[in-house]
């Protein structure tokens, strides 16, 4: 089987990529070359941005694949200028949209395919309708090979899930814990989540790849773990050693508190609860089951962070936030005369 990745090496792509080079796959990346030294042996490159259309075009000419998978589309521009690059080009195009375009807030506990989609706090989010609605007309118009993927939040080895974070991600709120400072978790810590190891991801991705019970289908992929954003706190803070200390603060407040716009991250997203059935997919790939619990994912993740100083990027700016943040609860109690043991 020969597939092409559009990216290829990021937190869901890169274990997709190394199974696939493990299974005797022909496989082709088109990216810009940035994470060359990361790729298993065997994978063929072809070196272009595809925002240049023009030049992809005519990279990828006399080429045809069984799958094409584009990992970094996220607005109708891309979905459309994909859908031109690889029309009669392959047998199966997969859209890589996001669990976010599910209806906020959720009007059941338990999310599957027929969830309606609707986001009205994150742009991010209907972009990614959008690019679905986009491929789906496709679809039904011209027969156009599409699959929707969806996932949740899938992290790998190289980053810690979390729940807000600054621009450098989520070492910082490592490290906090590391110092034994108190961290930020948004609401009361009791919404129920999600968490994804990208190798189990991985699995059921290659599960849908050449499946032709596939085609015209979203499909969600997610673990089957449920857990409170306390445990997912308090998993981390045991698998570093370091005590929690928890501060709630709700989500609203966080926004608005400003500099940093929490309004689709947290409100249209993870403030809510987020359960998903995925019987569409494991009537669609019978053998996938997610095997990493949490806590044997996360311990993994921070073994490789801890050593390896490059996933360390520290956000001083950040870090003063959550200060400053802290802070102005503590005030705000004080002079309520409330008083903290």
């Amino acid at each position: 089987m020969k597939a092409l990745f559009v990216g290829g090496t990021g937190t869901i792509s890169a274990a997709i990529t190394r199974k696939l080079a493990d299974r005797g796959w022909e496989l082709w990346l088109l990216n810009r070359g940035n994470r060359r030294g990361v790729l298993p042996a065997g994978v063929r490159e072809i070196t272009c941005n595809i925002e240049n259309e023009q030049e992809a075009e005519e990279k990828l000419a006399g080429l045809s694949f069984d799958v094409v998978a584009d990992f970094i589309v996220f607005k109708s521009g891309q979905a459309e200028r994909d859908y031109r690059l690889f029309k009669g080009k392959t047998r199966q195009y997969i859209f890589i949209s996001s669990a976010s375009v599910y209806q906020k807030p959720p009007s059941n506990y338990r999310i599957n395919e027929g969830t309606p989609h609707a986001n009205p706090f994150w742009e991010y989010s209907r972009n990614k309708i959008a690019c679905e609605e986009f491929f789906m007309k496709k679809y039904r118009e011209e027969g156009f090979p599409v699959t929707i993927v969806l996932p949740s939040h899938t992290y790998d080895e190289r980053n810690v899930p979390l729940g807000i974070h600054g621009a450098n991600g989520s070492w910082q709120i490592v490290k906090r814990m590391l110092d034994r400072k108190p961290v930020i978790i948004h609401g009361d810590g009791t919404s129920l989540w999600t968490m994804t190891s990208s190798s189990d991801f991985a699995e059921a991705f290659i599960g849908l790849m050449g499946n032709i019970h596939a085609l015209g289908e979203s499909v969600q992929i997610t673990s089957d773990e449920v857990l409170t954003w306390n445990q997912i706190y308090e998993t981390v803070a045991a698998a570093l050693g370091a005590p929690l200390k928890a501060v709630h603060i709700s989500s609203e407040f966080l926004h608005e508190a400003g500099p940093y716009d929490f309004r689709g991250s947290l409100i249209g997203d993870k403030a809510n609860s987020a359960i998903f059935d995925n019987t569409k997919l494991k009537r669609l790939v019978p053998t996938f089951t997610a095997f990493v619990r949490f806590d044997q994912g996360v311990r993994k993740s921070l073994e490789y962070i801890l050593s390896h100083k490059e996933c360390q990027k520290e956000d001083p700016e950040f870090d003063a936030w959550c200060d400053r943040v802290i802070a102005a609860r503590e005030k705000a109690l004080a002079s309520l005369n409330l008083t903290r043991n």
